[in-house]
């Protein structure tokens, strides 16, 4: 009977996962609304036949039934895109094939390789390559100019490093909402990567929102705690999320992806 009681159900399980599962679908996608809907097509295939996650851990499962809708599917934005956002699906289409898919599993998602290599029915070895690959390609793709709204000073400075040494430009950092603001007038940025809550108890999603109306759609990184409280699928929410604490990887990888995209959907506080 304990053993029963301490055990999580499956449903459980599966709420624990999915707003990582949601996260995932959304960089793949640079997209809320496509990526949810990828992160609910999973979910329905694994309420109409279990079976689908034999022989792997729930997450691990969650994820691998999620690549394979995705893979079957074949559009990694929304169909009937056009402009910067059908360009995006082209760039990506030149990168080789899983190798985005795998750079977001390990250093977004943390997954080991042997998990990847499950996750994508590949070998371990083929999992470490495809990794590589995904880090060389990205790393020579887009470049441009980035705003950092962070207020801790020490976690500004290592974020404006991690990004200068990708071959960004550091527009500046703000430090609260009417400095977010006055910044992105004065240079208005490529990418902006904003902490949620700011020096003076302002909102980092609030200062997001004033310059994506201001200045028109671009892609944003948010950085939190928190994930799981900005990936619930119940409002507008940010297609790129980072957690902290963060590694280098993770900033890397999340800055590249978001690059690729030039349109992020506002987050409402």
């Amino acid at each position: 009977m304990s053993d029963a009681k301490t055990t999580p159900n499956l449903s459980d399980q599966l709420g624990t996962f999915i707003p990582y599962l949601r996260r995932y679908a959304r960089a793949l996608t640079g997209s809320q609304t496509s990526g949810d809907t990828f992160a609910a097509a999973t979910l329905e295939a694994i309420l109409a036949d279990r079976s689908v996650l034999d022989g792997t851990d729930v997450k691990t499962g969650l994820f691998r039934v999620l690549y394979g809708i995705w893979s079957s599917a074949g559009a990694p934005v929304e169909d009937g895109e056009q402009g910067p956002r059908a360009k995006a699906q082209k760039h990506l289409a030149t990168l080789t094939n899983n190798s985005r898919e795998a750079l977001l599993l390990y250093t977004i998602e943390g997954f080991s390789y042997d998990n990847i290599a499950t996750i994508l029915n590949v070998d371990k070895s083929e999992a470490e390559e495809l990794v590589a690959i995904a880090r060389r390609e990205m790393a020579d793709a887009v470049t441009g100019s980035v705003m950092i709204i962070e207020d801790e000073a020490i976690i500004a400075m290592d974020i404006e490093s991690i990004v200068a040494d990708m071959g960004h430009r550091v527009t500046g950092i703000a430090r609260t909402r009417d400095e977010a603001t006055a910044l992105a007038r004065a240079d208005v940025p490529d990418l902006i990567l904003a902490d949620i809550q700011l020096a003076d108890n302002s909102s980092g999603i609030d200062a997001v929102n004033d310059m994506l109306a201001e200045l028109g759609m671009r892609p944003v990184i948010f950085i939190t705690a928190f994930p799981e409280r900005l990936l619930t699928g119940d409002k507008p929410e940010p297609a790129f999320l980072i957690s902290k604490p963060y590694t280098e990887d993770q900033v890397i990888s999340a800055v590249s992806q978001a690059m690729f995209f030039s349109s992020t959907e506002t987050l409402h506080a």
